[in-house]
């Protein structure tokens, strides 16, 4: 199948789109199911896909799940399938994703007669922060589409693991992430007189300071914890003490007793910058996802498929990352796992990080994607069915 995959996935790089907006590519997936003969529904959170294959013999449901949306990024690779759209690009994998669920569309149906239950496939839009899962879920995406799934299965092409390694492990993988955003308003003024304002920017830089410490020393060293100021915004002249300054950023967590200390030390220590400068301060915490948590039965399974497939050495055990997925909203639902699939060939120089505008994937990747989701989702159906008998 590598020559179609890669076919798809160029195809799907050159016209890249952003979370709900996905529209090429989601009549893409749409066409493709029905022409494969399984039962379609679309506009599933706006551009959301769902393809039902029946088995030939009863059984309960799995779900593989795969997104879809590009980044707001201008692509910097010079090859032929370049991003054809100004200012968007995959910039994380995510047209193999589509790809590599057309490919497990075709195998399964392929391989219909053998399937003991059902196959939904799900096609998401907006994993980048912008709630795609969420909004599917609310949608009736697992209930009101097909049977509801007895466990999800889905895995994320990734660029630090070379090409022929995978990595997961049991509990969290993928880490919880919030998004804070911080207003520090105060009294502007002349730059020269600065005694009769109440000054913003030093109460921001305090701040953005103090929060250095919560990690550091609020934080149990053996926990891993990340709080990030990824925004600073205020001002408009020189000589113009500004009225407010915002910061925004972000907060990662696996464990939520950490989530917990460190929003209660973020109050704690802008409400005292605040106090202690004479401004005021308005914060806001916004959940993207919670952590991305795999069963142990679910990641026993997906372990031994993709030992079969990569070989015992090449998959790694107890691997994670701290950057999100909201992959997390599924697993919550419908117990089962999540995988880290290596993409990186650092030969050909394709070891940008995600999100960068030179990245890109090894597509020899493709192939073992599909093989290790279709066999996953194979093989939890033939077990899952002699359970129930």
């Amino acid at each position: 199948m590598q020559e179609q995959l890669i076919a798809w996935r160029r195809d799907l790089h050159k016209h890249p789109e952003l979370g709900f907006e996905e529209r090429r590519t989601s009549g893409l997936v749409a066409e493709h199911l029905k022409g494969l003969g399984y039962q379609v529904h679309t506009g599933i959170g706006k551009t959301g896909v769902i393809g039902i294959l029946e088995g030939a013999r009863p059984g309960p449901t799995v779900m593989l799940r795969f997104d879809m949306d590009a980044l707001p990024i201008q692509e910097q690779n010079q090859v032929a399938y370049a991003s054809q759209t100004p200012g968007v690009m995959h910039a994380c994998g995510h047209d193999g994703h589509v790809t590599i669920g057309l490919g497990v569309a075709t195998l399964l149906q392929r391989h219909r007669e053998e399937l003991a239950g059902t196959v939904k496939l799900l096609f998401q839009p907006a994993e980048e922060g912008m709630g795609g899962a969420e909004t599917m879920i609310e949608e009736g995406a697992l209930e009101d589409y097909g049977p509801r799934p007895a466990a999800s299965f889905g895995l994320h092409l990734w660029s630090p693991l070379p090409l022929g390694q995978a990595g997961l492990a049991t509990g969290p993988v993928f880490a919880a992430a919030d998004r804070w955003s911080l207003t520090v308003k105060g009294k502007g003024g002349h730059g020269a007189m600065p005694h009769q304002t109440a000054d913003p920017v030093v109460a921001a830089a305090q701040i953005v300071t103090a929060l250095q410490t919560i990690v550091s020393r609020n934080v149990d060293p053996q926990e891993t914890a990340v709080l990030t100021v990824g925004t600073v915004h205020g001002g408009t002249a020189f000589n113009i003490i500004p009225g407010e300054v915002t910061l925004t950023g972000t907060i990662r967590t696996f464990d939520v007793q950490v989530r917990d200390t460190i929003l209660n030390r973020l109050g704690m220590l802008c409400r005292g910058a605040a106090d202690g400068m004479g401004v005021d301060v308005e914060l806001q915490v916004d959940v993207v996802a919670p952590a991305v948590v795999n069963d142990a039965p679910g990641t026993h399974l997906m372990r031994q498929v993709a030992r079969q497939v990569l070989g015992t050495e090449n998959v790694l055990v107890d691997y994670r990352t701290i950057v999100s997925e909201d992959m997390a909203f599924f697993l919550q639902e419908a117990p089962g796992a999540f995988m880290l699939l290596g993409s990186a060939n650092a030969e050909r120089e394709l070891d940008y990080p995600h999100h960068h505008p030179r990245f890109d994937i090894d597509e020899a990747v493709l192939p073992l994607g599909v093989a290790i989701l279709a066999e996953t989702a194979t093989r939890f159906l033939s077990q899952a069915a002699r359970d129930i008998l």
